[in-house]
């Protein structure tokens, strides 16, 4: 076969163009394989062609088999054969090609349909993060049965991310419970979402303070609250259950009273939990006494600890304080500020002569101020003091002293107790509230001081320097009205306060004259960005007791939680009224009072593009 093709494909006298010269002879006894690999590079040079030579000459028959081939089909057909004519491959091709592509769009499809089903599945099944939208709701507790007092706390006692209300209310019941001296009382919790209630607690007298916190700071974060009473209770609620986990035995009080709420330590028993201090007065003002409280079980860590005081005026603390060096000490005192080492109270509870090594530091500064006797008392003020809060350097990691006076108002630093700046003011008596009103990064405090019968004066203070920078005088009945500020994004603070409805400023005064009855009250808006306008963001028609700015952290945005004690007819108490506003609602809802005219007059418009960017964060500076 071999020796067929290659005279059939041999012209004599020729070479071949690409493969050079050709001998047949010399070909014949080769393999198979040869003959194929020729055979196929001459058709690929032009070598067979339809039957014919490279010429056009047809092959001449070499055998019988090549006679009786002839009558089979031409090479052409045989050709067509093995290599289908255009036509019929083109249909097939095209039919190919559609059933892939149908193949092709029903998978896409049908990816397009499981897709859009794991979609809606997702969104029905899996519970999305509480969004508190508008975060406004109004709960009304009943008529209140008295007490003077006004406990708020917010903290997240269910985990959903959005921290509730704890206050404390004295019932309209029976008045008392049975065995049990002073006034019934209830501590409830309110859902941060919605207002319902999510747990209550009787307790045996009226509340004075309530305080969330975790006492095992590095472990397991549990809430815990302490609430102190104003006789002789003081017990810690577990936030989540609303259960007491412990109360103090009254027995260990039993020459005096509870004077001021609990104040947590550090965790002097070496129990892994933070302990307590609490303040009892006797029935001679001169005689305190210190008791260090376990905060793992409520009891005492030692024996009660007695110190004679002198002074005249409102009570002081009892706080704590941790200087730069970590030394720990205990203000209080009566109209006037003095310091205890918490090392000199634990060694006469313990009744011996060693403390441990963390309560060993002390603070030079503050040593030097000792009596010449070497008395444990430090005299750290001593003019008249109405308020004390506690207040973070910026440039430290210890706490100034702001102090309240009859006078005015004085900036202490906390490392050498010398004062930074004082301020003379008449007829200050509410606490100053902490905010960032300039750009040095430094607190500064609004004030608000009686000015007149039905006016009080709103002022920012510079806390770096002392001067006043803002502000104004507002129509106000109420007798005290509380402030509060919250931190945005950019460091600065928003303060919020109560007055009268606010029209149009006087040209000559400056005053901003009332609009309304003095039995409405308006919820203002401050903002440093623009010292000239007031929001005006809620109202309300009785008297605000409390309130309290938090946090929502997931949403970046603040809310303003507000106790209201209504009107009350004669012989019906007044309603108890607690309300919840989201800040950042409100802010785009809220009305704009012009205290003056500015030039270039701001527009409504541009003050909401602002203000639609503010987030809010908790603050970097918090005590």
């Amino acid at each position: 076969m071999a020796t067929v093709l290659s005279r059939a494909l041999k012209l004599p006298g020729k070479k071949s163009p690409d493969l050079g010269e050709y001998d047949p002879l010399t070909q014949a006894d080769s393999d198979e394989s040869e003959d194929d690999l020729v055979l196929d590079l001459q058709q690929k040079n032009g070598g067979v062609k339809n039957g014919k030579g490279p010429l056009g000459e047809v092959p001449e028959p070499d055998s019988e088999a090549e006679v009786a081939g002839a009558a089979e089909p031409h090479l052409s057909e045989v050709t067509t054969d093995r290599y289908p004519s255009e036509p019929l491959g083109g249909l097939e091709q095209k039919a190919a090609s559609s059933i892939v592509s149908y193949v092709r769009t029903s998978v896409f499809l049908l990816t397009l349909v499981v897709s859009m089903v794991l979609v809606l599945v997702c969104a029905f099944l899996i519970p999305c993060p509480p969004r508190d939208l508008h975060s406004t709701w109004s709960r009304h507790l009943g008529p209140q049965g008295g007490g003077d007092l006004s406990p708020l706390e917010l903290a997240d006692v269910n985990g959903d991310g959005l921290r509730d209300v704890l206050l404390s209310f004295v019932t309209s019941g029976n008045g008392s419970a049975v065995g049990v001296s002073g006034p019934a009382a209830m501590l409830v919790c309110l859902s941060g979402m919605n207002g319902s209630t999510l747990w209550s607690s009787s307790l045996p007298e009226e509340a004075r303070d309530i305080t969330c916190l975790n006492l095992m700071p590095g472990g397991v974060a549990e809430t815990i609250c302490l609430v102190t009473g104003t006789h002789k209770m003081l017990s810690a609620f577990n936030a989540t259950s609303g259960k007491a986990i412990w109360t103090l035995n009254p027995n260990y009080l039993s020459n005096g009273t509870l004077a001021a709420p609990g104040v947590a330590l550090p965790d002097v028993d070496d129990d892994g939990v933070r302990d307590l201090v609490v303040l009892a007065i006797g029935e001679l003002q001169p005689d305190v006494c210190f008791l260090l409280v376990s905060g793992r079980t409520g009891s005492p860590v030692g024996r009660p600890v007695k110190y004679s005081i002198v002074g005249a005026g409102n009570l002081i603390g009892p706080q704590v304080y941790i200087t730069t060096n970590g030394a720990v000490y205990i203000l209080f005192g009566f109209g006037n500020i003095q310091a205890v080492a918490l090392r000199d109270i634990f060694v006469q509870a313990q009744n011996r002569d060693s403390s441990p090594p963390s309560l060993q530091i002390e603070e030079p500064e503050w040593e030097k101020r000792r009596s010449i006797n070497l008395s444990e008392l430090i005299d750290i003020y001593s003019d008249g003091v109405e308020l004390l809060q506690l207040v973070k350097a910026p440039d430290s990691n210890c706490s100034n002293l702001l102090i309240t006076t009859r006078q005015g108002l004085v900036l202490l630093r906390g490392h050498s107790l010398l004062p930074s700046w004082t301020l003379s003011l008449d007829g200050l008596r509410s606490q100053p509230t902490s905010g960032y009103f300039t750009d040095d990064q430094t607190l500064d405090f609004l004030l608000q001081i009686q000015d007149g019968i039905g006016l009080k004066k709103m002022m920012v203070v510079d806390g770096d320097s002392g001067s006043v920078i803002w502000n104004y005088s507002a129509p106000c009945h109420m007798r005290e009205t509380p402030t509060t500020s919250a931190v945005t994004a950019d460091l600065k603070s928003v303060f919020l306060f109560w007055a009268e409805g606010l029209s149009a400023a006087s040209p000559n005064s400056g005053v901003v004259l009332g609009a309304e009855p003095p039995s409405l009250h308006h919820l203002y808006l401050l903002h440093p960005a623009f010292p000239l306008i007031l929001l005006d963001l809620a109202n309300a028609t009785g008297t605000v007791t409390a309130s309290k700015v938090g946090i929502n952290d997931l949403w970046k945005d603040a809310f303003y939680v507000t106790r209201t004690t209504g009107p009350s007819s004669k012989g019906h108490p007044a309603p108890l009224v607690v309300s919840k506003l989201s800040l950042r609602w409100a802010l785009m809802e809220g009305q704009m009072v012009q205290l003056k005219e500015t030039t270039p007059k701001i527009g409504r418009g541009e003050l909401r593009r602002f203000l639609s960017r503010i987030k809010f964060v908790d603050s970097p500076l918090q005590i």
